[in-house]
């Protein structure tokens, strides 16, 4: 779910917006807490910014204690829309949407994987591995032979390396392994390049 709204009277029209859709929601048969102690912060919040926008002595202190108010109410009920559309995975969204909240959006990241690919220009490979972790460096291999000999490339700070000087038109293989500060991994599985 995304996050609540700083300023006062967005923060109103919010929780106003979840007391609309959680009343009567088939959903949120028994909310926590009930919307009646939602209505109530809502109007207390309301009467206290009116104060503090008269600049009545006191009002600001007042006013930001109802906020707080409010804003612990909101989270309890968010608390308790996540618990419910926790337990109905299959429409977590649509629960979620259904008592006027947003939802937060994952991002994507698609994992990557060990390859291979031609460079920029020819005889040149450029080699891509998986991250192993944040502090690591990277040994590399390359064979031209089938993978009966193997030549080591410098080894890299990050998950990708170039390797230069192949013949175009060959097929060569690349490996690598990690080296962590638990110690150096396992050689991956070899992957094959026909050279361009």
């Amino acid at each position: 779910m995304t996050s609540l709204p700083k300023k006062v009277p967005a923060l109103i029209v919010y929780a106003q917006g979840i007391v609309e859709h959680l009343t009567g929601n088939p959903y949120f048969p028994t909310p926590a807490p009930t919307i009646a102690a939602i209505i109530a912060a809502i109007h207390d919040l309301q009467a206290a910014e009116t104060a503090a926008l008269a600049r009545a002595k006191g009002s600001i202190a007042v006013r930001n204690d109802k906020r707080k108010a409010l804003i612990g109410l909101l989270q309890q009920v968010r608390s308790y829309i996540q618990a419910i559309a926790d337990a109905d995975a299959a429409n977590a969204v649509s629960v979620i949407q259904s008592a006027g909240v947003a939802v937060r959006k994952t991002p994507m990241r698609h994992a990557r994987v060990f390859a291979a690919k031609p460079g920029r220009v020819s005889g040149v490979a450029t080699v891509v591995a998986t991250s192993a972790a944040r502090r690591a460096s990277y040994g590399w291999q390359y064979s031209t032979d089938g993978g009966k000999t193997w030549v080591a490339v410098p080894s890299t700070l990050q998950a990708k390396t170039t390797v230069s000087g192949l013949v175009p038109g060959s097929t060569a293989q690349f490996k690598y392994r990690a080296v962590t500060k638990t110690g150096e991994g396992d050689w991956s599985q070899p992957v094959a390049l026909m050279v361009h």
